[in-house]
This record gives structure tokens, C-alpha cells and sequence, in this order.
């Protein structure tokens, strides 16, 4: 298995020439169904046998690769649909039949998944690969079912300390916030991912 994946990754690097170790691994998980930490295992391992010679990203501009790279595309993605829901419920008015259910859709993911799915992220920044690693003993399903509980956890959070603004707990303030809270908690989750790659490959 090793041997055919060493292969893959030899040939990837004939045919897109990737500039530095990130790129590569970007490729791979592309090409191949396969952890990170078991591509990084590999990539490592075809170094140290002098078969491949990669450099790593400069420190000043690997995040922002990162951010571009496949591996950031869910952080993406989260970003794109809280901007759509804050769009839609700004612009679909509440009686517009059947447009108005297009705005309960996003709102309900809006409010029920998005916060909860970026601070889980943050605090789980990677999927269980290793049982000894605290910060990887949780899974998919586990992260779902969290993103739910913690959801309905902020979001009431959000609605007490804006009882207490001079906003009070109106549509546009509340929107503004949560989408404040799923950026805020998604950034540091796709900035812990890039810290625990650059650590993996040091």
C-alpha cells in the first residue's frame, strides 16, 4: 500500500511539479482517499530516502496558500452560505410565498449548524486520526451532533448579551452577530488546521 501511494506521489510531482510540500499534499488528497497525517507519512518518508525534494511555503505567504488550497474549501464554504442567508433574509420579505422558504432553509442552517460547526472546528480542528492525540478523539458524527448542541448553546448566548446593547435583540443585530461568531470561530479553526499541517511537516 505504501508502495503504490509513493508511486502516486512521484507521479504527481511529474506531472503538476508542485513548488512546495503544501501543494503536493493538496494534490495527493485530491487523487488519493487518504488521511493527511498517512500523505504527510509518505511525503516524509520519500525525503529522507533522498527520492524527492520539496521546499515548504515561506511563512509570510503559506497561510494565505493555505486559505487557497483545497484543504481551507469547507471554511469557504461556511463563509459563502452566512453571506447568502444574511442576503436572503434581507431581501426575501417574510410573506413572499414560496420564497419564504427558501429564507427558512438558510436560516435554519444559519442558525442551528453554522455557529456551532465553526466553534466545534475550533476547538476539534482535525478529524480522529490518532487515539493518543486528545485533539483528534472526535469524529465525524460527533462533530455533527456538537455542531447542533452548541448551536442552540450561542445562539441564546448571542440573543441575552444583545438584550443588553443599545441594538436589543432585533432581526439585523442578531444576524450581524452570528455571522460575526461563525467568521470569528471559523477563521481560528482553519488557522489551528494550518498550524498542525506546518507542525506535522517539520
Amino acid at each position: 500500500m505504501d508502495e503504490e501511494i509513493r508511486k502516486t506521489l512521484i507521479q504527481l510531482i511529474e506531472e503538476k511539479k508542485p513548488e512546495n510540500t503544501e501543494q503536493l499534499i493538496t494534490s495527493a488528497k485530491e487523487k488519493l482517499s487518504l488521511p493527511e497525517q498517512e500523505i504527510i507519512r509518505n511525503i516524509l518518508q520519500l525525503q529522507n530516502e533522498g527520492k524527492i525534494t520539496l521546499k515548504k511555503s515561506s511563512s509570510s505567504t503559506s497561510f494565505r496558500a493555505y486559505l487557497e488550497s483545497g484543504a481551507a474549501r469547507w471554511y469557504w464554504i461556511i463563509i459563502i452560505i452566512a453571506a447568502t442567508t444574511i442576503l436572503i433574509v434581507c431581501a426575501v420579505p417574510e410573506n413572499s410565498f414560496p420564497l419564504n422558504y427558501i429564507r427558512y432553509v438558510f436560516g435554519a442552517v444559519f442558525v442551528l449548524f453554522l455557529p456551532g460547526y465553526c466553534f466545534t472546528r475550533a476547538l476539534f480542528p482535525k478529524e480522529s486520526q490518532n487515539k493518543n492525540d486528545s485533539a483528534s478523539r472526535i469524529d465525524s458524527v460527533a462533530r455533527l451532533a456538537l455542531s447542533f448542541v452548541l448551536s442552540m448553546a450561542l445562539v441564546p448566548l448571542v440573543g441575552f448579551l444583545l438584550n443588553y446593547t443599545p441594538w436589543g435583540v432585533r432581526l439585523v443585530p442578531v444576524i450581524l452577530s452570528l455571522f460575526a461568531i461563525t467568521g470569528i470561530f471559523g477563521t481560528i479553526a482553519v488557522f489551528k488546521e494550518y498550524q498542525y499541517k506546518i507542525k506535522n511537516l517539520k
